[in-house]
């Protein structure tokens, strides 16, 4: 009897110990690079939530589009074929049309008015929008503000843009805006190196790490500081994985990747001045202060467009607009 106890407490304490340091795997997408914002928040997360959970979730970065697109990682974020994703913005918009928003140009002031204002209720709100399509939206990270660059002259006025093809992202308003100005908006899946060397597009769309970290100063040789759209990621998980964590440790993910999204904004906008000064001592020609009155002006009207015209997309829109006045 008493070695029948044994066993059973035995294989009781087996079961015990086996589920308490059970591992759950997290397979976490991204299209960049090491080295790029959305694999800085990526790193920082898997830092994080490993030494949180002791190790109880295992996170695998698949970098590079390893998975695929933007648009191809979201769609296996939704099946749960993957359980995290780091995504610009731009491609949630053919997901969920709230996203748009975030998108439109000449938005936000600075980077501080864009923090106050996604990280708040309004940001709340689009994060909360994503789970009618699958997705938990847990925070926003950032590319950060978007500049122009091209192979053909400097862009001091929307004139200037008049007939440049510039690669955009799969994204409505996007397209809407270089159009708008008078470019050949042409979608693109990333990287798009090659298409710039070989001039099968003018010019791109991006932040200056984008610059740097891809060396596009090797292709490009002018660059606008326009500002034109806050780029930002929306660091998701899959709904249909979300729904099997408990509680606490769905509360630990979603502070885990806050912290990690924190972390690369300030990582990221503390290094701009110093990447400014090195593409300009790589050779670009940077037009520092172009017409944004005047680029304004040529997109003011996009708010009337046939993507803002759902009544919950254009609401939030207004909101938006109204708190970044």
């Amino acid at each position: 009897m008493k070695k029948l106890l044994s066993f059973m407490l035995a294989v009781t304490l087996f079961l015990f110990s086996g589920n308490a340091f059970a591992v759950t795997k997290v397979k976490l997408g991204v299209v960049t690079k090491p080295g790029s914002a959305q694999n800085i928040v990526a790193e920082k997360f898997k830092e994080l939530i490993e030494q949180r959970s002791n190790k109880k979730f295992e996170i695998k970065i698949y970098h590079s589009a390893s998975l695929g697109n933007e648009t191809e990682i979201l769609q296996q974020v939704q099946m749960n074929t993957i359980q995290m994703a780091i995504v610009t913005g731009g491609p949630f918009d053919t997901f969920d049309p709230i996203t748009r928003v975030i998108n439109y140009p000449f938005l936000f002031k600075n980077s501080a008015q864009a923090d106050k204002i996604l990280d708040g209720p309004l940001g709340a709100q689009i994060l909360k929008s994503l789970e009618s399509h699958g997705f938990k939206g847990l925070s926003f990270s950032e590319n950060g503000f978007r500049n122009l660059t091209n192979s053909k002259h400097p862009v001091r006025t929307p004139d200037d843009v008049k007939g440049l093809k510039i690669r955009v992202m799969a994204s409505a308003i996007h397209k809407a805006i270089w159009k708008a100005l008078g470019a050949n908006p042409t979608p693109m899946p990333w990287p798009i190196y090659t298409e710039l060397e070989q001039k099968v597009i003018d010019g791109q769309e991006n932040p200056l790490w984008v610059m740097e970290v891809y060396k596009f100063y090797e292709i490009q040789k002018y660059m606008s500081l326009t500002r034109h759209v806050y780029s930002y990621h929306i660091d998701v998980a899959s709904l249909k994985w979300w729904k099997t964590l408990d509680k606490n440790d769905q509360d630990m993910i979603r502070k885990a990747m806050y912290e990690a999204a924190v972390y690369q904004r300030k990582d990221n906008r503390s290094k701009n001045a110093a990447r400014l000064k090195f593409l300009k001592e790589k050779g670009m020609q940077v037009v520092e202060h172009p017409d944004i009155a005047a680029f304004r002006a040529k997109v003011a009207n996009l708010k009337n467009m046939d993507i803002y015209k759902d009544p919950k997309v254009q609401d939030m829109l207004l909101k938006i607009m109204k708190a970044a006045k």
